[in-house]
């Protein structure tokens, strides 16, 4: 049966006010009537959670039926005959609105006037500042004031009008909340707990009322919220709102994709008065994120608005960097850059540079300046994906992110999903609700081990021990998918054989892990009809890095979890366009669509088309050029957007050794590090500016659109300068006025791309509902006209669709190659000088610790940190059990009370602090760049002192 009829079998027909309206079984009326164009007003539904009916604004009329149920939550029946706007339920629904009203500020929701006065004017009525609506942060924006306007409410009510009185919170970061505004549609709490999968906020009883507030304490910082903004995205009023731009009112809307990660959030930005932007809103109907986002992308955007940006172009002159035109600094660099073709040149791209402008990075660095020394700053963890391609062919993910909610069993391994990846965490935590199993390898506390069925609480440097175990063990108890293996790879006995050389009682002692739970999590991954693997690196020591990487694609193939649904792997790399870069070869040692610089015959094509050539040897890696700088070897660099670099320790390594470079040239945001040493800086335009495509994680290239046209400023993006200075150097081939004609060549040079236009894009984003516009609807219905599904790659020709899921039709020719490894292997982190290995952990809640909330313009929490440390390591340092001990590693300290464990691995230390006092820290912080550096969770060698 094809789907077009199982489509029309599903189908059925209802008639909603004499409309008749064909739906599918299983449907409620009111999604039918939403679908059909119909308006039913609701003020608790929204699309996307669990229809409630608390509001019951919804309620219908239903021939043959009784009394009058609420629409979200009844399904539909062939034939029904439904009435939506009868005198009687007009009534009903007023007599409804009167009660919901009541406990709401009313003085202009009522008024006829309502949209004629503006907040300085005096009201004739003389009804207070806190019961207007031209006072509230959400005036013009509010469902509630919409709906009443649509219904008609009277003037006057009969209810006697209440008004709360409650304290606005306004110290928690990022947003406010004033109760006084809410009418307890519970949309924050149900998408709190039911999408998010968290308790921050609930339904709590206050002198006899249902209200909402915090599930634990007053604040936001002691119940457990993530900051994600969800519950302001689903708020129907004033109650729940960003602090920034409180009161500012949008002139337009603009879509685009969030630059601080590679999940590939869509975003519509809010673009108030001066162009700003004024708030992030997840779209609703993006395939990447379901309309949802993070602290990072709903809070994290303002640096596109600050004031300290770059502006004109800066030569440094006389040791002063002083303002000169785009074409006098374009001149200078073109003759100094001359100097530095013989291979002395190096170029570092940004995390958020789009696809067209990494192209063009690695084009000028091989066809101007002779040099594969290119890379992007943010490709640290090269290993994450080289090892996919000796074994599959692929350096990417294998599936799209939303197959992981169906998955039997979840690997996540060295990676803090919650906090760096935080968009994946939901289908995950989605999985786990659904009966799937959650298996955690990492040595740190954080947020996703709380939600862990298995957390394997292993000793910083035994990660190949561990995987090797569970692969032993998966062979020796035949769990292995043989049937498939013989099918689809090469390589099983190999593999056995290596692993017959790993003791597993040798394991346990190294990794501190139980053999019981080993064998728990081998027979976990293995009896699951779909297992998915997440992974990261991080604080996984580099010589590791590769064989950890080719066990986890070992532990997929042995149980036949590549190439259906709700299987696969799942890299997580750092920069928002990393796996874009890579596609277009902005890596020293691949050219565009992954040919070897190398590989001579696949070479001459490209030089055919760019009609020049290539350097044949492998450039030097980001990781290189810190050396490179030292001996001499590179002497002029070209960054961009060095300061979108997520810590200070992974910016230090090219740049720790600009001192010994003879030219600099900088393109960036804000003056920085870089631009402080360089000789000549750049304003850079923000992806908020700019044209062209992001790749994410899932392999979804998505169209990034400008948003902001800024005054007062010639920030310019990398694609308009590269083409310059490469024409001003007497080199053709960058004759492009756009980021799509960028692209259309990009689909000549790159196979997996050769289907790809951002016409086509574009051309292709479906039409959604959307509602009529004088209905009242949730913001992000409003927001969500079109759907931009983007293409994953491969996607050859214009008649292909792309590919979602890798390796569906097996890997005959050739097979994936098992890797044979030494899965003895194990690295000591810990050293004579510094004898113990620190775990920092972060969590959003330890309700079993005491702490207490200080309370002012910005709320902190404040309590002592627990340091757990193992008897045996506490006794000859003198420690006790309630101590105040200190721990020193690599500069910093910190101090807090011990706590002994023998559950504590011995020679390691751990501490977790709390998410909220983060936020706090990242709220206060003044550095525009913030959110693309928040701290992250280092594992590090350490020493210990009790504190007398």
């Amino acid at each position: 049966m094809t789907d077009g009829q199982k489509k029309q079998e599903n189908e059925i027909t209802i008639v909603i006010d004499g409309t008749e309206v064909k739906t599918a079984s299983g449907k409620t009326v009111l999604d039918a009537a939403r679908d059909a164009g119909i308006y039913i007003p609701y003020l608790c539904y929204h699309p996307g959670m669990e229809p409630y009916a608390a509001c019951r604004m919804c309620l219908v009329e239903v021939e043959n039926g009784r009394g009058f149920p609420a629409s979200c939550t009844l399904p539909v029946v062939d034939g029904m005959v439904v009435n939506n706007e009868t005198q009687k339920v007009r009534d009903l629904r007023k007599e409804i609105m009167e009660m919901l009203i009541a406990d709401h500020p009313q003085g202009c929701l009522t008024c006829h006037r309502v949209d004629l006065c503006g907040p300085q004017d005096i009201c004739l009525r003389h009804v207070s500042v806190n019961d207007r609506c031209v006072s509230c942060p959400k005036n013009e924006r509010c469902e509630l004031k919409d709906t009443v306007r649509y219904m008609g409410m009277d003037l006057e009510s009969p209810l006697e009008y209440k008004y709360r009185d409650l304290p606005v919170d306004t110290g928690d970061p990022f947003y406010d909340r004033d109760y006084n505004l809410c009418i307890v549609c519970a949309r924050c709490v149900r998408v709190c707990e039911d999408v998010r999968g968290d308790n921050a906020i609930t339904l709590i009883e206050r002198g006899g009322q249902a209200l909402v507030g915090t599930s634990i304490g007053s604040s936001l910082l002691e119940s457990g919220c993530e900051f994600c903004g969800a519950c302001l995205d689903v708020c129907p009023v004033g109650a729940l709102v960003e602090s920034s731009h409180k009161w500012d009112k949008p002139e337009r809307i603009e879509r685009t994709v969030c630059p601080l990660c590679p999940v590939g959030c869509q975003l519509n930005l809010e673009v108030g008065r001066f162009e700003k932007v004024i708030r992030s809103i997840p779209e609703l109907n993006s395939p990447a994120n379901r309309g949802q986002a993070c602290f990072k992308g709903k809070f994290g955007l303002e640096f596109v608005n600050h004031k300290e940006r770059i502006r004109r172009p800066l030569i440094r002159q006389n040791g002063v960097l002083e303002e000169v035109s785009w074409d006098d600094a374009i001149a200078f660099i073109s003759q100094r850059l001359s100097d530095y073709q013989d291979g002395s040149f190096a170029m570092l791209t940004a995390p958020d540079s789009t696809n067209e402008e990494q192209y063009l990075a690695q084009k000028f660095c091989r066809m101007v300046m002779g040099t594969n020394n290119v890379d992007q700053i943010s490709n640290t963890s090269p290993n994450l994906v080289e090892p996919l391609s000796e074994i599959l062919g692929i350096r990417s993910g294998t599936n799209p992110l939303w197959e992981l909610e169906k998955s039997g069993c979840v690997v996540v391994f060295a990676a803090n999903v919650t906090e760096e990846h935080n968009v994946v965490a939901l289908p995950i935590k989605r999985a786990i609700k659904n009966g799937g199993k959650l298996i955690v390898i990492d040595p740190r506390e954080t947020e996703i081990t709380r939600h862990a069925n298995l957390w394997l609480k292993i000793k910083p440097g035994s990660e190949l021990l561990l995987l090797g175990a569970i692969l032993k063990v998966i062979l020796d108890r035949d769990l292995a998918d043989i049937e498939w293996i013989d099918k689809n790879c090469m390589g099983l006995p190999e593999l056995k054989t290596s692993l017959d050389r790993l003791d597993i009682n040798y394991v346990v002692s190294k990794s501190g892990v139980d053999v019981s739970q080993i064998e728990k999590a081998a027979i976990e991954i293995a009896s699951c009809k779909s297992s998915s693997i997440v992974y990261g690196l991080d604080n996984i020591e580099p010589s590791l890095q590769s064989d950890c990487v080719r066990s986890l694609v070992n532990l997929s193939l042995i149980t036949g979890n590549l190439g259906g649904r709700s299987n696969g792997l799942y890299p997580l790399r750092r920069g928002a366009n990393e796996q874009g870069a890579w596609d277009m070869g902005c890596v020293p040692h691949l050219l565009p669509g992954y040919i070897p610089v190398g590989d001579s015959e696949r070479r001459k094509i490209i030089e055919e088309i760019w009609d020049g050539k290539c350097p044949e040897n492998v450039g030097l890696s980001v990781s290189d050029i810190k050396t490179a700088e030292r001996e001499g070897k590179v002497k002029a660099m070209f960054i961009v957007g060095a300061g979108l670099n997520s810590t200070e320790k992974e910016v230090e390594p090219p740049l720790s050794a600009m001192d010994h470079l003879e030219f600099l040239v900088v393109q960036d945001t804000f003056l920085g590090e870089s631009s402080n040493k360089a000789d000549v800086v750049l304003p850079r335009a923000t992806f908020a500016e700019k044209s062209g495509s992001f790749t994410n994680l899932e392999r979804r290239i998505q169209l990034i659109k400008p948003v902001i046209y800024p005054k007062n400023s010639s920030a310019k993006s990398e694609l308009w300068f590269i083409c310059e200075l490469a024409k001003s150097m007497g080199y053709k081939g960058f004759e492009f006025s756009s980021a799509n004609e960028v692209m259309d060549e990009i689909s000549k040079v790159v196979d997996i791309y050769g289907g790809i236009s951002l016409e086509r894009l574009e051309s292709e984003a479906r039409r959604v509902f959307r509602p009529d516009p004088s209905n009242p609807a949730p913001t992000q219905v409003l927001y969500s006209g079109k759907e931009y599904k983007g293409i994953q790659w491969p996607c050859y020709d214009a008649k292909s669709r792309g590919m979602n899921i890798l390796f569906q039709d097996g890997f005959s020719d050739p097979k994936a190659r098992i890797s044979a490894l030494d899965f003895t292997r194990y690295y000591e982190l810990s050293s004579t000088e510094s004898p113990f290995i620190f775990l920092p952990g972060r969590v959003l809640l330890q309700s079993e610790r005491e702490m207490k909330v200080e309370y002012g313009i910005n709320n902190h929490i404040k309590r002592q940190e627990i340091i757990e440390i193992h008897p045996a390591d506490a006794r000859p340092l003198g420690v006790r059990e309630g101590d105040t001990i200190r721990v020193l590693s690599h500069g910093s300290i910190l101090t807090g009370i011990a706590l002994l464990s023998e559950s504590q691995h011995k020679g390691v230390i751990s501490s977790t602090s709390l998410f909220g006092q983060l936020m706090t820290e990242l709220n206060e912080n003044p550095d525009p760049y913030v959110m693309a550096r928040v701290p992250k969770l280092i594992t590090m060698s350490a020493n210990v002192e009790k504190v007398v």
